[in-house]
């Protein structure tokens, strides 16, 4: 196992993201690795934690990765917030990402959950996928 595709992959990821425009309809630029500090208003998406688990060929070192993305936003109910989480998973699902390094094998969306942070009154879809990478 390498975990040296890791940072490619997320570079890939994030600029999928950017160039939707989908998304971009949506929620504009607000795509983030890290959240700016202090409250943002609206509507935004993060790039959130990874787990990555050896998938290592005989001939080819190889990776799995399990990462978040997450759509937050202080629009009343979930109506906005799924629209933003289908663009999200619509610009993932089956992309042919172009890694500066190694190569993607595929992309598939895992699972979503839905729910509202009570104590900062927003709406919050934490999606997640898996990647299979080798290189």
């Amino acid at each position: 196992m390498s975990y040296g595709v890791a940072a490619a992959l997320q570079a890939a990821i994030y600029q999928r993201l950017m160039a939707d425009t989908a998304l971009d309809a949506l929620i504009g630029s607000a795509i983030y690795d890290a959240v700016p500090p202090g409250a943002l208003g609206g509507s935004y998406v993060s790039i959130g934690p990874e787990v990555a688990t050896d998938a290592s060929s005989q001939s080819e070192s190889g990776a799995m990765h399990e990462f978040s993305v997450s759509v937050v936003t202080d629009a009343a109910g979930f109506q906005s917030a799924k629209a933003v989480a289908a663009a999200v998973s619509d610009a993932l699902v089956g992309a042919a990402l172009v890694l500066a390094r190694g190569r993607l094998v595929g992309l598939w969306f895992l699972r979503a959950k839905a729910r509202r942070v009570e104590d900062a009154d927003v709406r919050r879809i934490d999606l997640f996928f898996r990647a299979r990478v080798e290189g």
